[in-house]
């Protein structure tokens, strides 16, 4: 078929400049093909070092290893095929509350695949595999949600696919300079992803070396060092949403060491109506939680904010001032390892488990002077503050590629 281009074109993909080309991918591909699943029950099929992919090692990625490996003559007897280093691979089912329908990937190796994934083949001359990924990346979702057909599970065939439509460029020239500017960012954001996960290592160790207890530290007893207060009381649902006052949601406290003030919410507290309020250096945990390991976590309220409360399921713990305790140092000190080992040996339950502030208040931990604890404190926030940096950072870059995405992809922008 002779591709053509049209003038002013709108297509379902949307508006493309009038040198563009709007097709399927039968107009462009040499060919479709899918895999298929060695007989599981002879297990010697899967003791060799042939990569053998599956559809949930998809993740819009360059796949150089995979789960499991297959030997020659699982190769043989299944009839697959070696598809060569540098091929485009589609997810051909899935599921689209677990993110796999619609995924893609590249081959950085030479492998097999399962039958839930297609290997496609770009024409010489008209389509790159690397501009049709890029291209795949942005529109495999929507592509996906239109064209597969299914109930539970959604699934393409290879004639569904070959009805796929595709925009691009009119040449090679401009797919590639596309590809590589997208590929550029994709190389930024990998690099960040690497950098953030370097430095979390980094902080596990730190938590582990700092937060142990040392035989120079002096044990206590929480109930000697503050009081626990409870949270909202007597509140319906109507009570939450709006209001003239702010609480601290349960969310808030199970995922920071230190109260986010970006995310709390409204509630309505009434004219001479009794609530607990939270002041600056009081430590908040959740009451209870779906599992041991969550309950008791911690977290610490760092600056003043008028007219807060806490959430009905979890309480507070406001530190004796004369006792000088760091509560972002004890705040770390509950959520790290040692101190989760703590409380779930004081989680209480079956199905639900709860937190008893009298176990809470007898509980003995052992904690450094109050130098150490600012000087710990100080070192673990640092490494926090780096990483929510890094974060930023990243989600910046993250807009700026999908921003990138939809400008050169539907050439909004153009590079030749």
């Amino acid at each position: 078929m002779e591709l053509m281009t049209v003038e002013n074109m709108d297509t379902e993909l949307g508006s493309i400049p009038s040198d563009w080309v709007s097709c399927r991918f039968e107009d462009v591909m040499d060919g479709f093909s899918s895999g298929q699943t060695p007989y599981r029950e002879i297990k010697r099929y899967y003791s060799g070092d042939i990569p053998w992919i599956t559809s949930g090692e998809l993740n819009y990625n360059i796949i150089i290893n995979t789960l499991e490996k297959i030997t020659p003559e699982a190769v043989q007897k299944t009839s697959l095929k070696i598809i060569p280093k540098g091929t485009f691979l589609m997810a051909i089912t899935g599921l689209e509350a677990e993110g796999t329908r619609g995924s893609c990937a590249i081959t950085g190796v030479d492998a097999t695949t399962n039958q839930s994934c297609m290997a496609l083949y770009p024409k010489a001359g008209l389509l790159t595999t690397e501009y049709l990924f890029h291209f795949y990346v942005r529109y495999g979702s929507f592509l996906a949600f239109k064209y597969c057909q299914g109930t539970k599970q959604q699934s393409y065939t290879g004639a569904i696919a070959r009805t796929l439509p595709i925009i691009l460029p009119p040449t090679i020239e401009e797919q590639a300079a596309i590809a590589a500017a997208l590929s550029d960012a994709d190389a930024l954001i990998t690099s960040l992803e690497k950098l953030i996960a370097k430095k979390r290592l980094v902080k596990q160790g730190v938590l582990q070396d700092l937060l142990t207890p040392k035989n120079d530290w002096s044990k206590i007893i929480v109930g000697d060092i503050g009081n626990p207060y409870g949270g909202l009381t007597g509140k319906s649902k109507n009570d939450f949403g709006d209001g003239n006052a702010i609480y601290i949601p349960f969310m808030n406290i199970m995922s920071n060491p230190i109260i986010d003030l970006k995310n709390l919410e409204q509630v309505r507290i009434k004219p001479g109506e009794y609530q607990n309020r939270v002041r600056k250096g009081d430590l908040l945990f959740n009451g209870s939680s779906e599992t041991p390991e969550e309950v008791g976590m911690c977290s610490v309220l760092m600056e003043e904010f008028e007219n807060l409360y806490l959430n009905s399921f979890c309480f507070g713990f406001r530190l004796n001032s004369e006792r000088q305790l760091n509560g972002l140092f004890l705040s770390y000190f509950f959520r790290s390892s040692f101190g989760r080992d703590i409380f779930f040996s004081l989680a209480q339950g079956a199905t639900r488990y709860n937190l008893s502030k009298s176990n809470f208040l007898k509980l003995e931990i052992d904690l450094p002077s109050v130098t150490e604890q600012n000087r710990i404190a100080t070192t673990i926030n640092d490494i926090d503050n780096e990483i929510a940096v890094l974060e930023k950072k990243l989600a910046k870059q993250r807009l700026l590629k999908q921003g990138m995405m939809q400008n050169l992809l539907t050439g909004k922008i153009r590079l030749a």
